[in-house]
């Protein structure tokens, strides 16, 4: 009887413990899990909750819930798998073919989610992200191909299995560095409800005198808590520390916030809070400027253009309060996230996003400031990128190398640390002089080159009529090619911009002064004298001359050809010569350095006598055309621009010599 008691009481109880699981409702716990933050807690109970599902409908809805949840722990494999389920079982929303491809493009899989893109333009076209999307993807696989000048290498030594990230240098010299990590060894013994990893804290490293690093140890507990401590920068005087710290409250959503840690003797002293934005508002990623009074950060305050933006805020003084965050502007923040800014010594920004055109979830970006707003938002593109996410890079001063986070394939773990340099890049210019009529290279020939740093050199060329320089990094140059009896011209190049070493060639070709040089492409219409649109494009290669060669007086001389009597030819020439020379003056050449004069048929290449012998209509026709030519030619190369003339100027000196004066009006009969 005792046994059968013991039976049932057991039955009993077996009977209510399944009745309670299954009027449990995991998938309302889920999505409250889901809403904290606490997506490894909820991808447990979506999955619990599936297994409980008997609606085709609700069952769809965990599957996409599980696929965010593992999006927004950064497990795109498992994200991946998520979203094709969600797909598979036609779970409603488009939104869930985009993260697919979003995923696949995350898995360096870039033909695949080019398909996924697409297909999510076919549900939604109005939406750009389809378009960037496809985009990025045909982008990736160029600069796949092409590397930028960058060479990254895994630092060994201070990753882990876990995740490590957000590298800051903590003292002068760049050999000691602080980090963040979930490793093995921090302050909190339970495990954090978002990653399923422990609490992530700052700890630091060195670099001895042979380049070996140190072991990472943790910094004091008044900067390392119970909480996720995060992303981190100091001052220029390293006394000043700003942590990122998120606070972890059981069953609430809890925001991140930027603090403020000063040195106390050799040790640190206790966070205080920095009032920068509301409570239920996140702040994180802080960075200085150079002098320290402003402060950029990533948060998603109210009025910005996407989840997470860039702000700053900056302050007068060292004591003094900070101001009201301002947003960057929509120039850097889009739609998605901008997140780990890094002020450059340059005053330049870098940041990641997941909202610009990239090769993965997160791409580092480039930015300058100029006119008093952000912008020339540049991709770091590959090897700084990859198909994972990359951010906080943080640069060694101006030299061109540094730290960055990566969670691409080849890890150690989750996020490690890699470091980054340029090879020494090499530029060179050079070049042949020649002249542009014999075609015979110019020996002893001037070249001037003058960079925008303010850099000067000059050099002759050799016997072969060429020339040869060693160019800076981004740098832009004017060069100048100059020769006696020959008019000088100017060209550019640049350097900026160029991520591998060049040989850069710029040949001149100078024009003799001892005849007339013709302008080509002079147009007007039958028996007009107005410059035609053409023309005055042409006429810009002459404003160029007049520009490159500022102590040049020259007169422009027009001609017809001889199908009209002369009068009307003369009278026809003259205003085409002067329609010329009032195009110049508009240009803002001076009026004292040019003359017009209209020569008629007076002085044809082609003579009637010849035309009338050529065969063709054709070959007569182009006779004409020759004659119906504009030219000029220099009078003299001693003038003084006004606005380099002295107090003092030599009687006459802007005068025309007396050889170069007409000693008499032209008279077409003695042409």
């Amino acid at each position: 009887m005792r046994l059968l008691r013991l039976i049932y009481v057991v039955g009993l109880l077996l009977i209510i413990c399944c009745t309670a699981e299954a009027q449990k409702n995991f998938s309302k716990d889920a999505d409250a899990s889901f809403k904290r933050g606490e997506y490894y807690t909820a991808i447990m109970q979506y999955k619990k909750a599936y297994s409980k599902e008997r609606n085709n409908t609700a069952k769809a809805r965990i599957i996409f819930q599980t696929a965010e949840c593992y999006r927004y722990i950064n497990d795109t494999k498992q994200a991946e798998m998520w979203y094709k389920k969600a797909v598979k079982v036609k779970y409603p929303d488009p939104i869930a073919v985009f993260h697919l491809a979003q995923a696949k493009k995350s898995n360096d899989k870039y033909d695949e989610a080019l398909i996924e893109f697409k297909n999510y333009q076919d549900r939604v076209p109005q939406d750009p992200r389809a378009s960037d999307g496809i985009k990025s993807c045909e982008m990736a696989v160029e600069w796949i191909n092409e590397p930028g000048r960058f060479e990254v290498f895994n630092v060994v030594a201070l990753n882990s299995v876990a995740a490590d990230f957000s590298t800051a240098y903590s003292k002068r010299g760049f050999k000691q560095v602080m980090f963040t990590s979930s490793r093995e060894g921090s302050n909190s013994p339970e495990k954090d409800g978002t990653t399923g990893q422990n609490f992530t804290d700052i700890w630091e490293a060195k670099l001895d005198r042979k380049g070996k690093w140190s072991t990472p140890v943790l910094l004091n507990e008044a900067i390392n808590s119970s909480d996720n401590e995060g992303a981190a920068v100091l001052d220029s005087k390293f006394r000043m520390m700003y942590i990122t710290r998120c606070p972890i409250i059981q069953n609430k959503e809890v925001n991140c916030k930027i603090l403020l840690v000063k040195k106390k003797g050799s040790n640190w002293d206790n966070p205080e809070e920095i009032p920068l934005v509301p409570d239920t508002i996140t702040a994180g990623h802080p960075t200085l400027s150079k002098d320290g009074l402003t402060l950029y950060f990533a948060s998603n305050l109210a009025g910005g253009y996407g989840g997470k933006d860039i702000w700053m805020a900056s302050k007068k003084s060292k004591r003094a309060d900070w101001s009201e965050p301002i947003n960057l502007g929509p120039d850097i923040n889009t739609s998605g996230d901008e997140m780990f800014p890094f002020m450059h010594e340059d005053g330049s920004i870098y940041f990641s996003s997941s909202g610009h055109i990239g090769m993965g979830g997160l791409d580092i970006f480039h930015a300058l400031y100029k006119n008093n707003s952000w912008g020339d938002v540049s991709n770091m593109k590959y090897p700084i990128n990859s198909a994972g996410d990359d951010f906080s890079i943080i640069f060694e001063g101006m030299n061109s190398r540094g730290y960055f986070t990566s969670d691409r394939k080849g890890g150690k773990g989750g996020d490690d640390i890699y470091y980054f340099m340029s090879p020494q890049l090499t530029f060179t210019l050079q070049g042949v002089v020649i002249d542009a009529d014999s075609r015979e290279i110019l020996v002893g020939a001037k070249i001037v080159m003058i960079g925008d740093d303010g850099t000067s050199e000059e050099q002759l060329t050799d016997e072969v009529g060429s020339y040869f320089f060693q160019l800076k990094v981004n740098t832009n140059y004017d060069i100048t090619a100059s020769m006696p009896k020959y008019l000088s011209d100017n060209g550019k190049e640049t350097t900026v911009g160029l991520e591998k070493s060049t040989d850069l060639v710029h040949d001149f070709e100078l024009k003799t002064i001892k005849g007339p040089i013709e302008l080509p492409n002079i147009f007007y219409d039958l028996d007009k004298w107005d410059l035609r649109p053409e023309s005055k494009e042409a006429l810009d290669g002459l404003v160029k001359t007049l520009n490159d060669n500022p102590n040049i007086v020259i007169k422009i001389m027009s001609h017809t050809d001889s199908r009209a009597d002369h009068r009307h030819n003369d009278i026809l020439s003259q205003k085409r010569a002067q329609s010329v020379v009032d195009y110049l003056i508009e240009e803002r050449i001076e009026a004292e350095r040019l003359s017009a004069k209209g020569y008629g048929k007076h002085k044809p290449i082609y003579s009637d006598a010849k035309i009338k012998k050529m065969k063709t209509e054709e070959e007569k026709e182009v006779a004409h055309q020759e004659n119906r030519r504009t030219d000029f030619e220099v009078l003299r190369t001693d003038y003084i621009p006004k606005n380099k003339r002295g107090e003092i100027e030599s009687p006459g000196s802007d005068q025309p010599k007396e050889d170069d004066k007409d000693k008499k009006p032209d008279n077409p009969e003695d042409n």
